[in-house]
């Protein structure tokens, strides 16, 4: 199972755009290929110069693994996207700033790592774009302390309810920005 989310620079047409079109590329290219995330975005970071007209853009991949038995865990890259958080099944929150890199578009020769991390039962993480945690005269820091607390004390909720909430206390006000929210939860043990 593949999660992704991105943003592309702009807030118009033409930035819905080239979401669309970053969106594509990349699901092509992680179904031709199943490589780690890392290679999969350094993919499509070589495939943007050349065939889009995406200036930069941001993007987390990750995947999914386990089950069936085995213990779940989450690989991921980051191209220049704010971090994943993950909540445990008590509440503990932490951002997941390993695997990070550089924006989409800035420099394509520069390779990119990937990080993994085990998700225990009851472990909720969490994906956002920016609009969730930034606002203008607000200081990034607040934002992200006040998604971490908030999604730390809605974590025992059911997951839609959980993003329900944790979008209606996170976001900042007067925050005009999109705002795109991924939960996923690995089943508590039975």
């Amino acid at each position: 199972l593949a999660l992704v989310i991105g943003d592309v620079v702009g807030h118009d047409l033409q930035a819905a755009a080239n979401m669309s079109q970053v969106c594509n590329m990349l699901r092509a290219i992680a179904w031709e290929h199943e490589e780690p995330p890392s290679a999969v975005i350094t993919r499509l970071d070589r495939a943007l110069v050349h065939i889009s007209e995406v200036s930069m853009a941001t993007l987390i991949l990750a995947r999914l693994e386990g089950g069936n038995g085995e213990p779940w865990r989450l690989r991921w890259s980051n191209a220049g996207h704010p971090p994943p958080l993950l909540i445990d099944g008590n509440g503990e929150a932490g951002f997941l700033d390993s695997g990070q890199g550089v924006l989409l578009g800035a420099d394509v020769a520069r390779g990119r790592e990937d990080a993994e991390v085990p998700l225990p039962p009851g472990t909720t993480v969490v994906m956002y774009t920016d609009g969730l945690i930034e606002s203008p005269g607000l200081p990034l820091d607040s934002g992200f302390a006040e998604l971490r607390r908030n999604a730390a004390e809605l974590v025992s909720r059911p997951v839609g309810q959980f993003c329900d909430e944790l979008l209606r206390r996170s976001r900042p006000p007067r925050n005009e920005d999109d705002v795109a929210l991924l939960a996923v939860r690995v089943p508590a043990a039975s």
